[in-house]
């Protein structure tokens, strides 16, 4: 292998290009002249200040889970009920409320009222179900 190497060609010559300077730097100069403030500016800050403090938002999980049908009959039923009532609702409402009433029992009603699940296997469904 040679080391040869090309001979680099010479920049280009640009005369227009130092006249131009002292126009753009006038330019920007006049561009940097403080600008008066809005008088919207202080009622705005104002509002800020009178807002209580928003308040902070739950994190949200997303989670999948398998129930018999039965299970699924009985959130339709409930969710009728709830309407019946004049409230509608949402399946992740009823499974909300539902937690919250079982966080309320005692240990042995826990475990009474888990003992009266049917088991269901583990995993989801096989396809064509």
């Amino acid at each position: 292998m040679s080391t040869t190497t090309r001979p680099r060609r010479p920049a280009p010559k640009t005369p227009a290009a130092a006249p131009a300077a002292p126009k753009v730097a006038a330019q920007a100069a006049a561009k940097a002249k403080p600008r008066a403030a809005k008088p919207e500016a202080a009622p705005a800050a104002a509002k800020a200040e009178a807002r209580p403090p928003k308040k902070a938002k739950p994190v949200l999980v997303r989670d999948g889970f398998t129930m018999p049908e039965a299970d699924f009959g009985l959130i339709a039923s409930l969710k009728r009920r709830a309407a019946t009532a004049g409230r509608e609702s949402k399946k992740s409402e009823l499974l909300r409320a539902g937690l919250r009433a079982l966080a309320a029992l005692d240990a042995p009603a826990l475990l009474v009222a888990l003992n009266g699940l049917e088991p269901v296997k583990i995993g989801r469904p096989r396809k064509g179900h």
